[in-house]
């Protein structure tokens, strides 16, 4: 039987000491996106929120990397959207640089004002969902507080005040099928999709959608696998069936989940998951999942 949604938030651990190991070394950077920086001890990440300079920087520099790849010839423009994240810190660091020469008028365009509100409302949104429907579960990495403690953190500014931490995942999905691929471990990288594909019907009995499922968005603990970015999240059935009608044109799920490189010499499997992903993320499957109290009437 599936598990029924909670409306009841599983708050996390709370602690009367910050963990030792967040405070005797200094935290390497272990990732970033629009909104938040992260940092990481050996099981433990804490978080820094960016500012909203850093955040429109950041996607005016997306949106120009954007268009050199549609402009460069072959797989160039992608090499250079999918460039290190210290040159694109690097770049990001400069477009910052250019906003505060140039009028802001200039850069904050409409357009750009309204992804910075759909960032926010999404992510807060899907926090919001994450904490009631998914905290204390199997499905999010663990999380724990303590007292407000200052960190020494890699990067700029040096230092950070937290009173917040979650269970550091081993690596993303994606990182994990490139690393399967690269050593022809095709039998157990089959397994984890598979897994995958479980885990997004276990987040669907929940009343929950991911609306942005790539494999960079899930992270993996053991055996587990754990939603890392919670702002695609929604619980609006309206939301789901128009991203499912959206679904039904992608000819190789495979493809857009990053792994038309790493299947390449396997079609045999892209096929398999293709169909298996086809065959699971439709509306007639994920209306099943869904707890009915989430649905419309007929």
């Amino acid at each position: 039987m599936a598990p029924q949604p909670s409306c009841t938030p599983a708050l996390p651990l709370v602690l009367e000491d910050i963990p030792e190991e967040l405070t005797k070394q200094r935290l390497r950077r272990l990732g970033e996106g629009i909104g938040k920086v992260v940092y990481a001890s050996s099981r433990w990440v804490v978080y820094r929120e960016r500012s909203p300079l850093e955040m429109v920087a950041l996607i005016v520099l997306w949106r120009v990397l954007r268009k050199l790849e549609a402009l460069l010839p072959g797989s160039w423009g992608k090499r250079l959207r999918d460039r290190p994240s210290r040159q694109i810190r690097f770049l990001r660091v400069l477009v910052q640089g250019a906003i505060l020469v140039f009028p802001r008028t200039f850069w904050y365009s409409s357009h750009i004002r309204d992804m910075l509100r759909l960032y926010h409302r999404r992510s807060v949104r899907g926090e919001k969902l994450a904490q009631s429907r998914l905290g204390g579960s199997h499905l999010v990495p663990e999380r724990i507080t303590f007292p407000p403690t200052r960190v020494s953190i890699g990067g700029w500014p040096g230092w950070l005040v937290v009173s917040e931490a979650a269970e550091r995942v081993e690596c993303t999905l994606f990182e994990r099928m490139i690393e399967l691929a690269r050593e022809d471990h095709f039998e157990e990288l089959e397994e984890w999709l598979d897994r995958f594909l479980r885990t997004r019907q276990n987040g669907w009995s929940l009343g929950l959608f991911s609306t942005d499922a790539h494999l960079k968005n899930f992270g993996v603990i053991g055996t587990r696998i754990v939603l890392l970015d919670s702002g695609g999240l929604t619980n609006r059935w309206s939301e789901v069936e128009g991203i499912l009608d959206k679904e039904e044109a992608i000819a190789q799920p495979h493809a857009r989940l990053g792994l038309g490189r790493a299947l390449a010499g396997h079609p045999e499997i892209a096929c398999r998951f293709d169909q298996r992903w086809k065959a699971t993320v439709n509306r007639g499957v994920v209306g099943r999942c869904w707890p009915i109290e989430g649905k419309p009437e007929s």
